[in-house]
């Protein structure tokens, strides 16, 4: 019995020693993770489905569309010359901002529960915010390669100067859509970028006390948003439970109810017009009722993987553009994950975030691919990756 736990733990060793195992550990993880998703998409839409098409499989049906193409997306952002990502990351700031502006141009922009961050095409519709998000981290670290690039040549520069412009621009246009779910991933993403540029700490600090701030500014304007704080203390209470407290109190019976093993795949009873948006931002307490313990463990588990294989990623990569820009996207999905899970468990108010991978929604699970294959992009090309690529196709062929 040792011998065996030894030897698998040798085994595990040499395969984190690999220089292709964060290659490894990123696919195997996305696709768990998306596999997963589509699988509690088609349970946790269902009746929602039902209700507003008459097939409970019409929502499925469209993530699973959109989980086709995004294989196409990995597969050719996986392989593109990296001078094209470069200059997808020149062209970025514009055509995100000039993509944020759609939305809010009557009769293009569409409006979903109160945020006007929507554009639609026929049957389907866009969220750009969710774009917007890679289109800036790839803009911020093209911005600080050249302010790396300034310092090693004895130059003055600014690194938060360097960064303000797309941040700034982005959270304007995202604020006025009313999105602040987005727009708190967008700062955060920024402020990470900012952190990552060897700004001093007092700086810092500056720029997270001003960012609270306008924060709590943009919560006071909106008497709804003072409400959905309110329900973090006590959503059963009787005056916001049917106002605020609805989500957050309804999250919590899901997976309070799942126990250890969960109650069974489909067999959700909050799902049934109790949990609203059980398929976007709530899904992960749909996958606590349906699965316990156990199956919120595993996302968790999943996503710590992830996490650890993008950030190694980006230690060992020598380019600092994609140095920065993985580190952008760990950054991104840390923020996302903590802020979904945090909703609904009832620490953060709910404010629209969806799970990555997970959650339906088109525009997202496109853009969370977007940036796996731009981080597979960077991986294939460090030295040892590739060879070992090859090495395993030709045992597996």
């Amino acid at each position: 019995m040792k011998r065996n736990f030894r030897t698998r733990s040798t085994q595990y060793a040499h395969f984190l020693a690999n220089p292709s195992a964060p290659y490894y550990l990123v696919i195997g993880t996305v696709t768990a993770l998306s596999g997963f998703g589509l699988l509690m998409v088609l349970s946790a839409s269902s009746v929602h489905s039902l209700e507003n098409s008459g097939s409970s499989y019409s929502l499925f049906l469209k993530q699973a569309l959109f989980f086709v193409v995004s294989l196409f997306v990995v597969i050719i952002g996986s392989r593109m010359k990296m001078e094209l990502w470069e200059g997808c990351a020149k062209l970025s700031l514009l055509a995100c901002s000039v993509a944020l502006v759609l939305p809010l141009i009557p009769g293009v922009g569409h409006s979903v529960n109160g945020n006007s961050n929507w554009i639609g095409a026929g049957v389907l519709t866009f969220q750009p915010s969710e774009f917007a998000k890679m289109g800036l981290i790839l803009w911020c670290a093209m911005q600080l390669r050249r302010h790396a690039d300034a310092l090693n040549k004895g130059y003055d520069s600014n690194g938060i100067a360097r960064l303000a412009a797309a941040p700034a621009i982005f959270l304007i246009l995202i604020m006025i859509g009313k999105d602040l779910g987005t727009a708190l991933i967008v700062g955060g993403i920024a402020f990470c970028m900012v952190y990552l540029s060897g700004t001093k700490g007092s700086h810092m600090l500056s720029l997270a006390l001003g960012g609270i701030i306008l924060l709590i500014g943009f919560i006071v304007m909106q008497p709804y948003r003072m409400h959905r704080f309110a329900a973090i203390l006590d959503p059963f209470n009787p005056a916001i439970y049917k106002l605020a407290g609805w989500q957050p109190a309804h999250s919590q019976m899901a997976l309070a109810s799942g126990g250890l093993f969960g109650v069974g795949l489909g067999a959700s009873k909050q799902k049934w017009a109790n949990l609203s948006e059980a398929h976007t931002d709530f899904i992960y307490s749909v996958i606590g009722e349906e699965t316990g313990l156990l199956g919120t463990l595993t996302v968790v588990i999943l996503f710590a993987i992830l996490i650890f294989a993008i950030f190694r990623i980006s230690i060992t990569t020598k380019d600092s553009f994609s140095k920065y820009a993985v580190a952008g996207v760990g950054c991104w999905f840390v923020l996302q994950v903590l802020i979904n899970l945090g909703t609904n468990v009832g620490i953060f108010p709910v404010i629209g975030v969806t799970l990555p991978f997970i959650s339906y929604g088109g525009s997202s699970l496109v853009a969370n691919f977007i940036a796996v294959a731009f981080v597979l992009n960077v991986c294939r090309r460090e030295p040892g990756v590739q060879e070992a690529i090859a090495r395993r196709r030709k045992v597996t062929s």
